[in-house]
């Protein structure tokens, strides 16, 4: 099995509203760059310090990011955590706990798998605790697919074992002090995983339906190439092209409302043609300095 599934957890939000994009993804090579090597790091450092205070065995992980910053924000994750412990403790004596727990969920996604980075099961509820170090997105756990997904795998380990009947998934996120939890039915969740989930992914497992652009194109990395995002955003442009008089004010609005996107979107085209020329070796671009 490769290393990334194609149908991420973390990706679920886009392959969900784009099922095309998860094969065309893969034509890309993967530039998450510095924010995401250093959330890998805070997450290696608050699995340690999570280990440590449960009283496990766990080697001090040592990274160029390691900063003060990241110490108070990797022990308020813990703290958080074992806070979490203690309320289950009110209720079940021995509530297991599980850190950076593989978690399968292929009964519903082709080749679906990821890693949860806290479980807590206690009598009767499941608790998933995600740790968000990004600053860039606030992250909701509120029909949080990735969530979700993490949840159905533990509940594909443990539904038989202990008698759960309500999950709960919070997302950590400090550095936007940003707690998120929500609470559904196991239940629900097998039905939303029914209904919604697995034509989906079947979908986008083969590359098949409508490309559909959105918000979710933001991480997307055939988002530059993708020409249904491109005709979105040039259907925008032409309101962009007449003068400003002669626009209605719902045309204004909706401008206002996506005119960083349309310039986010038109600095990646130049960030991605530059590219090309100058790492890339390719011979220019028709009628381009």
């Amino acid at each position: 099995m490769s290393k990334h599934a194609i149908l991420s957890a973390s990706g679920a939000h886009r392959w969900m509203n784009c099922t095309p994009s998860a094969r065309l993804e893969l034509e890309f090579d993967d530039n998450s760059g510095e924010a995401a090597a250093e959330g890998t790091a805070a997450h290696a450092l608050s699995e340690h310090k999570l280990r440590r205070a449960l009283k496990m065995r766990s080697k001090k992980p040592v990274s160029p990011y390691d900063s003060d910053e990241m110490d108070t924000f990797t022990d308020g994750y813990v703290e958080f955590v074992l806070e979490v412990i203690e309320q289950a403790k009110q209720s079940c004596n021995d509530p297991l706990v599980l850190i950076e727990q593989r978690l399968d969920f292929s009964k519903y996604v082709p080749d679906g798998f990821g890693t949860g980075d806290c479980l807590i099961i206690s009598d009767g509820t499941l608790h998933i605790i995600d740790f968000k170090y990004g600053q860039g997105v606030l992250v909701s756990a509120e029909e949080n697919p990735q969530m979700k997904l993490y949840a159905l795998g533990a509940l594909e380990l443990f539904d038989g074992i202990y008698d759960i009947d309500t999950v709960s998934m919070t997302i950590y996120q400090p550095r936007r002090e940003n707690i998120s939890t929500s609470t559904v039915s196991k239940e629900s969740l097998y039905q939303w995983a029914e209904e919604v989930l697995k034509p989906k992914a079947e979908l986008a497992f083969v590359g098949d339906g409508n490309y559909r652009p959105g918000e979710w194109c933001q991480f997307c990395r055939a988002a530059v190439k993708c020409r249904a995002r491109a005709e979105a955003k040039m259907k925008l442009a032409t309101f962009e092209f007449a003068l400003p008089p002669l626009l209605s004010d719902e045309e204004i609005a909706e401008i206002l409302s996506s005119i960083g996107d349309l310039t986010s979107w038109a600095n990646e085209i130049m960030a991605y043609a530059t590219d090309a020329v100058v790492n890339h070796g390719k011979q220019q671009w028709p009628d381009l300095k």
